[in-house]
């Protein structure tokens, strides 16, 4: 057992005696700033000749794509401005033919009521000139029948009165009275 004491001993000494992480022992540091040089200017290289320049394509594309774009949506706007215009345009063309044909289909109808207007007055006339004759020979007829009715009645009176009635006579009297 002592001889495993003193073993561990002798290693625990050599340990100690180590210099630590290689990284920090100063006797490599000149081949670690060498390596680390050439690691730097291998990965400047990369970078700058590989991939800063597909970088830089792929951005300049995207700004590009990004400037079409903007140029063709003025477009699509100037269209759609004179689309709109153009829609205004024929809408306001429209509500003045609505307008017109309105105007129209207004003078149209006024024309056939007029029509239909002087039309029902010359029947109305026609009619009425009729009634008034129909009145006419009804009231002629009325009035013959009153003077007879008047002649026969003044006849009846008289003879009820016990005298003799003169047909000329009664026909004056009758006559006489009816004018007025």
């Amino acid at each position: 057992m002592a001889t495993d004491t003193h073993a561990a001993a002798g290693h625990a000494a050599e340990v100690a005696s180590a210099p630590g992480m290689p990284q920090l022992d100063f006797s490599n540091w000149g081949n670690q700033i060498f390596w680390l040089l050439i690691t730097l200017v291998a990965i400047y290289f990369v970078l700058s000749r590989i991939a800063l320049p597909r970088i830089a394509a792929v951005l300049a594309e995207r700004q590009g794509t990004i400037t079409n774009d903007i140029a063709a949506a003025e477009e699509l706007k100037v269209k759609a401005a004179d689309a709109e215009d153009a829609y205004n345009k024929a809408l306001a063309d429209a509500r003045a033919e609505a307008g017109r044909i309105v105007a129209e289909a207004k003078a149209e109808i006024q024309a056939d009521l007029d029509a239909a207007t002087a039309k029902a007055d010359a029947e109305i006339s026609a009619r009425a000139a009729e009634s008034e004759k129909a009145i006419a020979e009804i009231r002629a007829g009325a009035v013959e029948n009153i003077r007879d009715v008047a002649a026969e009645t003044a006849k009846e009176i008289v003879s009820a009165l016990g005298g003799k009635a003169d047909a000329k006579a009664v026909t004056a009297a009758v006559e006489t009275r009816m004018k007025g």
